[in-house]
């Protein structure tokens, strides 16, 4: 793969059942606080983050999201506790960020090579969390803490999953929005988690399942926001590595997807359109007319006419097609991950045309409406029962007790990308040749020593710093781990 970093956040839902009320807030701190896996814990250095940077150049002097900040700390003050002990931040011998972001309790993966190493950590993530949610329903005897990988709560709120690539500085931005635009647009035709229904003011009408849970909250084409103005591309500037030579492109529309099949082929598709930006291939030549309608008219209508600037219309499949064919005709024979992706891309969109049933065995929206058809026919009811909402969040559950699409993997019924070991191996460790492998070693070997710790860098309580700002490729981990052996 040509994007040298790859990386996942996924925040996930919480709720207490058996309580009226309760503060997710502190439920999050206390899932973190369940955590016991050796990791550095609030100590995440905070100084080095800048949220306010834009990709097109300049410097914000606000963001919504501040003044949300300045809400929650209001809030804040009426609770017992510092702003680290809310954090709860952890940082993992596996490199991962494990943190609560509020009122949710976020994973974010180390830093990754390549799409499947990232799929695993993503998995891994899934798993070191319903590990904390057991042990807190063991704490309260009970099995009242329910933790859901999904993006909605069906009360008008959405959270994030956020798909992260290393790109050049070097490549205009402007042609970045050009050439990914159609892209993403079109995306969740494979990516979609499915929704039932909707929670959009201009479609709150629909019955059906929609393709994704985040097209509803689609505002913008281009922002710094994430929390209003929800856009197509986010323009955060916080590349986390040499600034003068990389940016990190920072996605937010995209779904928390269940399967691990559909996770490689969102995060492989989108690793190779880039690709395909950076190296100035040739380019399916669309534009479309209103890129941000078209999210959820995409997601309501997977075969709804798309119009074009340049007059007449075409449909997600076809915008997916040339991409795809693009792909092809650059990457093909490049490497054995690049070959996966473009034969697993273009054989979905094959089964997407012509035997869509074909893929409910592997794409999130397709498993629910198979699922979901089969359920309604059994009780005889339509999309617009409430009942239909309730089972759209238990597939999301991590409880494997519960949860519809763990079912489903006992079951056998849906393809299993990773084996056992790649999950639990992920579970402990870093990907190799990565800088997430030198910050997991210090977490294992000296997490007592680290006073601070941040993406870019390690500070111990010596005085000494580990700057990784310009780590990137395996053999400048190689070269730091070598001297620190020696």
């Amino acid at each position: 793969m040509s994007v040298p970093l790859l990386g996942l956040e996924t925040e996930y839902g919480i709720i207490r059942e058996d309580l009226e009320n309760s503060d997710p807030v502190e439920e999050s701190m206390k899932l973190l606080q369940a955590c016991e896996r050796k990791s550095v814990f609030c100590k995440w250095a905070y100084s080095q983050e800048n949220s306010h940077q834009d990709l097109r150049g300049f410097q914000v002097r606000s963001l919504a999201q501040d003044e949300e900040e300045d809400a929650f700390c209001a809030e804040d003050r009426k609770r017992p506790y510092s702003y680290l002990d809310m954090k709860c931040d952890r940082v993992l011998t596996n490199g991962a960020r494990f943190y609560n972001d509020h009122t949710h309790p976020e994973y974010s993966t180390p830093e990754c090579r390549s799409v499947m190493s990232l799929v695993a950590h993503d998995v891994a993530g899934e798993r070191i969390v319903a590990e904390c949610v057991a042990k807190r329903n063991r704490e309260s005897k009970g099995d009242g803490l329910q933790v859901f990988k999904n993006n909605t709560d069906y009360s008008g709120h959405s959270y994030g999953t956020h798909d992260n690539y290393l790109i050049p500085r070097e490549t205009p931005f402007d042609d970045v929005v050009s050439g990914l635009v159609p892209f993403l647009v079109t995306r969740q035709l494979y990516a979609g988690a499915g929704k039932v229904g909707s929670e959009n003011a201009g479609t709150k009408n629909f019955q059906g399942l929609q393709l994704a849970q985040r097209s509803d909250f689609i505002e913008t084409l281009l922002s710094i926001e994430t929390m209003t103005e929800r856009p197509i591309i986010n323009t955060r500037d916080e590349p986390h590595a040499v600034r003068n030579q990389y940016r990190r492109l920072h996605l937010i529309l995209g779904d928390a997807n269940m399967s691990a099949y559909a996770t490689a082929l969102k995060v492989g598709s989108t690793s190779l359109v880039l690709s395909l930006i950076a190296s100035g291939a040739q380019l399916p030549e669309i534009e479309l007319q209103d890129p941000v309608a078209d999210v959820l008219s995409v997601s309501i209508g997977r075969t709804v006419a798309l119009s074009r600037k340049s007059g007449g219309t075409i449909t997600a499949l076809e915008i997916q097609e040339a991409y795809c064919e693009a792909a092809e005709n650059a990457f093909a024979g490049k490497d054995e991950e690049s070959d996966w992706i473009l034969a697993e891309w273009l054989r979905t969109l094959q089964d997407l045309k012509h035997r869509p049933e074909k893929l409910s065995d592997r794409i999130d929206w397709a498993i629910k409406e198979k699922l979901f058809s089969e359920f309604m026919e059994s009780e005889n009811i339509g999309w617009q029962d409430p009942w239909l909402k309730s089972l759209d969040l238990e597939y999301h559950n991590l409880d494997p007790e519960r949860g519809l699409y763990r079912g489903l993997q006992q079951e056998g019924a849906v393809h299993d990308l990773l084996s056992e070991h790649e999950i639990t191996q992920a579970m402990e460790f870093a990907p190799v040749g990565t800088r997430a492998q030198i910050r997991g070693q210090m977490i294992a070997q000296n997490a007592e020593n680290i006073k601070s710790i941040h993406w870019t860098g390690i500070e111990f309580s010596d005085g000494e710093t580990l700057d990784l700002t310009g780590v990137i490729h395996s053999e400048d981990v190689e070269n730091i781990l070598t001297a620190g052996n020696s």
